[in-house]
């Protein structure tokens, strides 16, 4: 029976990582790697994305993948940073990430080439099992939840190795906390359009607002996605340290996704979401999520047998 990789719909682990890895062989090389992972990827604690560089290599296409398309909006943008394979590691333990990867990269060479590694961890997890941003606020309040999640986040009736997939936008965003700081608490709430001491939204937020500007149900067709969002941490060969979060949304196509990104750049109506004052996305990704059937990552549209 074909399901979706089961890390995608489970709640937040205690730590993860983000494995990102370039295209480094072809032909063979590159369809040995992937049995290779096809074995070892659970879905669970690996949740496996695929780039479109690997697509192309393999000379499949799949009717609703595509790479992440640079937006820009009258005063911020959206980078596009392309890579072939994003591998979210999900473990309680640190230690057992580190380890992991070492294993997987080994595993993938020479068709994959290890480019850089994104450590992450929840954050002041709630009693309902959310997590908080690192400037205090709750992230993933309004997410879809049960089957209305399994409709948001995973494709159906799209054909035998495509039903059970799920089409993951990952955004690297990096706080500026002196920006932050530098604002007073009501501002602070206005950005995000809730109150940061209790969560609550705000009716007078302004229309730049974060919870005004993606509010899943005000778009036509509605924009839900299932959003797996982390904070991140990590310092400079400088010494200097940066943070911030990284935005995970796995939905049933990349449309969802896009149509929120566009509004908060402002790109319909001139209005910059409120985010953008003290934070910045470094990067844009788009990535294939396989199905999995009989424990396996199923790899049947790209012409893999299981």
């Amino acid at each position: 029976m074909t399901k979706a990789q089961a890390g995608i719909l489970a709640s937040l682990p205690e730590q993860g990582r983000y494995v990102f890895f370039t295209l480094a062989g072809a032909g063979t090389d590159l369809q040995d790697s992937l049995r290779k992972l096809q074995a070892n990827a659970d879905g669970q604690q690996v949740v496996v994305g695929l780039g479109l560089q690997v697509l192309q290599q393999l000379d499949r296409k799949l009717p609703l993948m595509r790479e992440f398309p640079p937006l820009k909006g009258p005063e911020f943008a959206a980078p596009s940073t392309p890579y072939a394979l994003c591998l979210w590691l999900r473990n309680d333990q640190r230690g057992e990430l580190v380890t992991l990867t070492a294993r997987l990269a080994t595993l993938l060479a020479p068709a994959f080439k290890l480019d850089h590694v994104v450590d992450a961890f929840v954050h002041q997890r709630s009693d309902n099992g959310h997590g908080r941003d690192l400037t205090g606020y709750e992230d993933g309040t309004e997410n879809p939840e049960e089957e209305d999640a399994v409709a948001a986040g995973i494709a159906a009736e799209q054909g035998a190795g495509l039903d059970g997939c799920s089409y993951w936008a990952l955004q690297q965003w990096q706080h500026d906390y002196s920006a932050f700081e530098g604002m007073s608490t009501i501002q602070q709430d206005h950005a995000v359009g809730r109150r940061r001491s209790d969560n609550e939204e705000l009716d007078d937020a302004p229309e730049s607002a974060h919870v005004k500007r993606t509010a899943q149900e005000s778009f036509e067709p509605e924009a839900f996605v299932v959003r797996r969002s982390m904070p991140w941490w990590s310092v400079s060969p400088q010494g200097s340290d940066h943070s911030g979060l990284m935005f995970s949304a796995f939905g049933c196509s990349f449309d969802a996704f896009e149509a929120q990104m566009r509004r908060m750049l402002g790109m319909d109506d001139g209005i910059s979401d409120g985010l953008f004052r003290f934070s910045r996305p470094l990067t844009g990704c788009y990535f294939w999520c396989p199905p999995v059937s009989g424990g396996r990552l199923d790899l049947t549209a790209l012409g893999l047998q299981a």
